[in-house]
């Protein structure tokens, strides 16, 4: 018993070594783990995403600027430009009201189908974008089901831009609603319940309390939402048709430029639409950056 209740000196420091070492944070890794990691991730991120990126623009420049201008200059470029941007312009808004309207309802109601509907916000996620174009060619096309009324309206839907349009909503429609819907369940409904209980409209409690509450999330949305809809392929390669110079969007137009083997006008192309993805991850980054304080404030300090 003496043995036990002896006091060596040495006792305290291990169970102190013991508990410091069970306490450690998981970030607090050995230099030689964390240096591992690093450079696996790095050399990942080479070779998936800058090797092939550089590639894309030096390809694009091999020919030189000339070359690089006539291609992006060309009639059929342009055209799949304007209808790349048109069909954006007229989806992310379209997405935007969507997104809003679902967000708020899951997250700040409870109603019969709750569920149902989430599950329905995710369903583009789970859908090859070539079977969405396939669904609207059946629904739209000469022998579909709602045909008659596109012969009464006289608005085509096959391969024309209407078509384009509604596949790729179909396929970006979850980015808004996904980025809103776990920052709302997060806040709750007291600011709302605060707003109303001071004599607020539920409209002006919306624009006034519930959407600047989640504009960082919004903005986030919208800037995938984007970016999803100019890189969007399968399901508008099925719907549009393909004609050139009239329904090709500009993944299409590199495709049929590769095929061709035009190489250098393709990756010429291709470096636009990559710049459109690099603009977007660096506004993103940026207002990550410059509102960091922001956004932390609209979730709740996390």
């Amino acid at each position: 018993m003496a043995l036990v209740l002896e006091d060596t000196g040495a006792g305290p420091a291990v169970t102190a070594g013991n508990t410091q070492r069970r306490r450690r944070s998981p970030t607090e890794e050995s230099p030689a783990v964390k240096w591992t990691l690093i450079a696996i991730a790095l050399l990942f991120l080479a070779l998936v995403l800058f090797l092939p990126l550089v590639a894309v623009f030096v390809e694009a420049l091999r020919g030189g600027a000339a070359a690089y201008a006539r291609a992006i200059g060309d009639p059929d470029a342009l055209s799949a430009i304007r209808l790349t941007l048109t069909v954006a312009a007229i989806a992310v808004p379209v997405n935007l009201v969507f997104g809003l309207a679902a967000a708020w309802a899951v997250a700040k109601f409870e109603f019969k189908g709750k569920t149902l509907l989430t599950t329905l916000i995710d369903l583009p996620f789970s859908v090859s974008p070539v079977i969405a174009g396939l669904v609207f060619i059946l629904l739209f096309g000469s022998q579909g089901y709602l045909y008659p009324l596109v012969q009464a309206t006289g608005v085509p839907i096959v391969f024309a831009l209407p078509g384009i349009v509604l596949a790729t909503v179909f396929v970006t429609l979850p980015f808004v609603a996904r980025e809103l819907i776990p920052l709302m369940q997060e806040q709750g409904t007291g600011d709302e319940e605060a707003a109303i209980s001071l004599g607020a409209s539920g409209w002006r409690t919306f624009f006034f309390v519930t959407l600047p509450n989640v504009k960082w999330a919004l903005l986030y949305g919208v800037l995938l939402c984007n970016a999803r809809a100019m890189g969007e392929f399968g399901a508008v390669a099925v719907i549009s048709g393909k004609i050139r110079g009239e329904t090709n969007t500009m993944p299409l137009h590199v495709e049929i430029l590769y095929n061709e083997y035009a190489f250098s006008a393709a990756f010429a192309v291709a470096t636009l639409l990559a710049g459109l993805a690099l603009v977007t991850l660096c506004l993103k980054t940026f207002l990550e950056w410059r509102y960091a304080g922001d956004i932390k404030a609209s979730r709740g300090g996390h």
